[in-house]
């Protein structure tokens, strides 16, 4: 079996027909009689040649009809997190209403340099685990929407994450309370752990340190002061290490009765834990949520949390990228009141 990649020349001397005849098949098919074009087609699968090649031509032409949708980690992990599934589907819809493809990028990938040339454009979605493709994406000749972070200069899409974070801790708190914060990548660290003094990080760009903003914002109004002892940095929203969080805070003494949750996986766990060990929900222990999926609608108590809507975003990034917008937009959110509080 002949494995040589056969070239157009190569195809337009076996056919006994001129190179551009081929390429008219292939990519002008108005050029040739629907016959004509058929019989070289047919000819050409006959022999394994599949057409003109698709990274040249999209060099040539300068488009390829495909996004780069850059993640904020590794690809298994972000499709296996529910908000961040409903995101991708939300971007995924709108592409291909526009007939474009997409193209799934880690963001603990070395560099974006290797599909620079071949992608129309970048949506990033989330801070990526790798700060070099930020660099990266800061500097792309090719446009570029964030979504849940900011590069200077580049259009996103948001949600006001301090003011809902601050809405639902203010909807939580009392004053006396002994309050708890889960959060989310809030310090260099792989590990479930409290924060201590440990140097935060991303406090600029992170939408974990605008939610932490707005937490400790309606806890300063109602008198309550949450120390870093009772901040606990959570390195994925994970169930695995949102379970070693609430081990640990519902064993803690005195123990909180308010923990404020970054994400609702986080809630969800901590919720299932303190029922196991007979904590009563609200009643003992009040718990909220963030980013409203459809496990928190369901849980028994249904949990309080933000609501916003994560394919929303997907579709709204799409648009702005495909538009090319240059402004930065923020979304609207809701405080869904549930039974946690």
């Amino acid at each position: 079996m002949n494995k040589t990649k056969l070239t157009l020349k190569d195809v337009a001397e076996q056919l006994g027909v001129s190179t551009a005849t081929i390429s008219n098949a292939f990519n002008r098919p108005d050029q040739l009689s629907k016959a004509k074009r058929e019989e070289i087609l047919a000819q050409c699968k006959k022999i394994g040649y599949s057409g003109p090649n698709k990274a040249a031509q999209i060099l040539r032409k300068g488009t390829s009809n495909i996004v780069a949708l850059v993640l904020a980690d590794s690809i298994s992990y972000m499709v296996s997190d529910p908000v961040a599934s409903t995101f991708i589907k939300g971007v995924s819809s709108a592409l291909q209403e526009n007939g474009k493809h997409l193209l799934l990028y880690a963001g603990d990938s070395d560099s974006i340099l290797d599909v620079v040339d071949f992608v129309d454009g970048f949506i990033c979605y989330g801070q990526p685990r790798n700060s070099n493709l930020v660099a990266e994406l800061a500097v792309s000749p090719k446009p570029v929407v964030t979504v849940d972070f900011d590069i200077e200069d580049k259009p996103s899409i948001n949600i006001d994450n301090e003011e809902a974070a601050y809405r639902v801790a203010s909807h939580a708190l009392n004053e006396g309370d002994n309050v708890a914060i889960f959060g989310l990548r809030l310090i260099d660290s792989p590990s479930t752990c409290r924060i201590y003094d440990s140097p935060l990080i991303d406090v600029d760009s992170s939408i974990a340190h605008r939610r932490l903003d707005g937490y400790l914002r309606a806890a300063e109004e109602k008198n309550i002061t949450v120390s870093n002892e009772r901040i606990w940095h959570l390195p994925e929203s994970d169930r695995h290490f949102a379970r070693q969080a609430a081990k640990e805070v519902l064993t803690s003494s005195p123990r909180p009765n308010v923990v404020l949750c970054m994400s609702d996986i986080i809630a969800l766990e901590l919720l299932h834990l303190a029922l196991d060990m007979n904590i009563k929900v609200p009643e003992e222990l009040k718990i909220t949520g963030f980013d409203g999926i459809g496990e928190a609608e369901r849980a028994r108590p249904r949990l309080t949390t933000v609501c916003q809507s994560s394919s929303g975003k997907g579709v709204e990034a799409t648009k702005a990228l495909l538009n090319q917008v240059t402004a930065k937009s923020t979304l609207p959110f809701e405080l869904q009141v549930g039974e946690t509080v």
